[in-house]
């Protein structure tokens, strides 16, 4: 690992100016950089601990939703009793990922940002257009078993890791950023980027974006939610395939339907045409399947993963079951 300046921010704006210079990351848990940076994946100049910024608290909001902190520890959140109340799912998510030690050093924040586990992108002998642009994707004619089938390109078909940003697509979350040209609000569907022909560029954020908090509309009363993640196994490993689901059902009908899958996605993969065909149709099979159907209609799977387009139909219907039962 390269040597490198470090520093501890004082104030928000001080380390958005620092944060701004070329080639400099944020850390606060650091469990992604510093795993990164010891393989010489990541190799920033400076690094700019953000613990001491107030961006450590869950609280309510008027209008019935939360904001949650971008330092916000993973096993804090999960554990909080708004969220256990009001996001099952996050707190499910949550739980579901890594080991208890991680969670309690990984954030909010960190795991938005959260790379993949490709195992090119990790091994600097090896082409990757992630780490590398233009170097070539070894992934596609290598071992891909792990890899995504939705959102690829000719250039990566690396997946997004993460179980918390599953859950937050499904729950519309926002997130907040502060930067050198003032704040803005950003979308969760719009916050991740297809790897298309950039696939080192992952989201929207620019140099000295610093996320400050994310925040989640208001639970919709009666809804139900629900994640599932199928992995091989029980502990300690990232999702084959996971699926988020909030359902609210009036009279034994769906009456709306948010649905995010995991595991199969180059970003946090939200089926809106899932979420249609669900609603007005009666809870039961037949209608979870015919949306497992159009939410893996566009899988483009590769030599050894193929598996996944049936695993994760089937993930998504007992996802719905058990958010419906």
């Amino acid at each position: 690992m390269q040597s490198f300046e470090f520093r501890r921010a004082e104030d928000t704006l001080s380390a958005i100016t620092a944060g701004a210079r070329s080639n400099t990351r944020f850390v606060a848990g650091g469990t992604t950089l510093l795993d990164l940076m010891k393989l010489n994946v990541e190799q920033p100049e400076r690094v700019i601990d953000i613990n001491r910024l107030a961006l450590d608290k869950v609280e309510p909001l008027a209008d019935g939703g939360l904001k949650i902190g971008a330092t916000v520890r993973n096993s804090a959140l999960a554990h909080h009793p708004i969220v256990q109340r009001d996001y099952a799912v996050l707190s499910q998510a949550l739980l579901a990922g890594a080991s208890g030690q991680l969670r309690n050093m990984a954030t909010t924040g960190g795991n938005l940002l959260q790379r993949t586990r490709c195992m090119y992108f990790r091994d600097t002998a090896m082409p990757c257009n992630k780490r590398e642009p233009g170097t070539g994707c070894s992934a596609i004619s290598g071992a891909n078993r792990t890899l995504a089938i939705l959102g690829t390109s000719e250039h990566c078909i690396a997946t997004n890791p993460s179980d918390m940003n599953v859950a937050m697509a499904a729950l519309e979350a926002t997130i907040h950023v502060q930067g050198i040209n003032g704040e803005r609000s950003i979308p969760i569907a719009d916050f991740h980027l297809l790897p298309g022909s950039t696939p080192d560029r992952e989201t929207v954020l620019e140099p000295g974006d610093l996320i400050t908090h994310v925040t989640l509309p208001p639970p919709i009363p009666g809804n139900r939610s629900f994640y599932l993640k199928l992995r091989d196994r029980a502990s300690y490993e990232f999702a084959l395939a996971s699926a988020a689901v909030v359902v609210t059902v009036k009279a034994g009908r769906v009456a709306r339907a948010r649905i995010a899958l995991g595991g199969v996605g180059t970003k946090p993969w939200r089926s809106e045409d899932a979420e249609a065909l669900l609603v007005g149709e009666p809870v039961g099979e037949l209608a979870f399947r015919k949306a497992a159907d159009a939410a893996l209609r566009d899988a483009r799977p590769q030599s050894q993963n193929g598996f996944k387009v049936e695993l994760a139909r089937r993930c998504l219907v007992h996802a719905l079951k058990e958010a419906t039962r």
